[in-house]
């Protein structure tokens, strides 16, 4: 039985991990036949969102391991736990969380960088020639991590994916339906809720996905 390490970024679309993205990649797992297992990086967030009104939480902060542990229901584990051999594919969610505490793509554009211990992890999978998924604004560290000419897809918007182009990412539009496979380096990349209107159109693109990382195992 394959498994699957899947990396969170708190809990809710604005701050952390989109919610819909996340719960759907662990039912695709498991429903495919494999196992997963979560974790997270043990820091604060960049900031808290209101999800009810959009503004910022002012004199709030939240950890990012403790807030992704909503989603996992308990069961997520500090992302320097994770230990590349013990796993056959890493998948990453969406949502800000993926571009404000994940790395600061969200505040720094082109001049982004990664969180030290999550690039640690992404690219041990990389130097390990293991798949890899990456959904929604989350393709925006590939080319941190895999260096240029990765390809991959944030869907059809632009303005985000010039940005990413410049950082070297050899960037594919793409339909919410669909995947931007890079067989070379065993990345799959979807746009989810950067284009879905609804979590059935999120659930066909992440399916697809999950299906290909798994399908890269062998």
């Amino acid at each position: 039985m394959k498994k699957i390490a899947v990396i969170l970024s708190g809990s809710g679309v604005y701050d952390g991990s989109e919610i819909h993205e996340a719960v759907l990649t662990l039912l695709s797992i498991e429903q495919q036949g494999a196992k997963y297992r979560c974790f997270a990086p043990n820091i604060e967030q960049y900031h808290v969102i209101n999800h009810l009104t959009g503004e910022v939480s002012e004199n709030e902060s939240r950890n990012v391991l403790v807030e992704s542990a909503r989603i996992a229901r308990g069961d997520v584990e500090d992302l320097t736990e994770l230990v590349v051999d013990e796993f056959d594919a890493l998948i990453v969610p969406g949502g800000f969380g993926a571009a404000k505490n994940l790395c600061n793509f969200a505040i720094n554009g082109q001049d982004c960088d990664i969180n030290a211990h999550v690039l640690t992890a992404a690219q041990a999978f990389a130097n390990a020639k293991k798949p890899a998924g990456y959904m929604c604004i989350a393709p925006a560290m590939l080319p941190l991590i895999y260096g240029q000419g990765i390809e991959g897809t944030v869907g059809t918007d632009s303005g985000v994916s010039d940005s990413i182009s410049a950082m070297g990412m050899t960037h594919k539009d793409c339909a919410v339906d669909n995947i931007i496979v890079d067989a070379d380096h065993k990345v799959v990349s979807t746009p989810a809720y950067m284009l879905a209107s609804s979590i059935a159109e999120a659930a066909t693109g992440i399916n697809k996905l999950v299906k290909a990382v798994l399908y890269l195992c062998d």
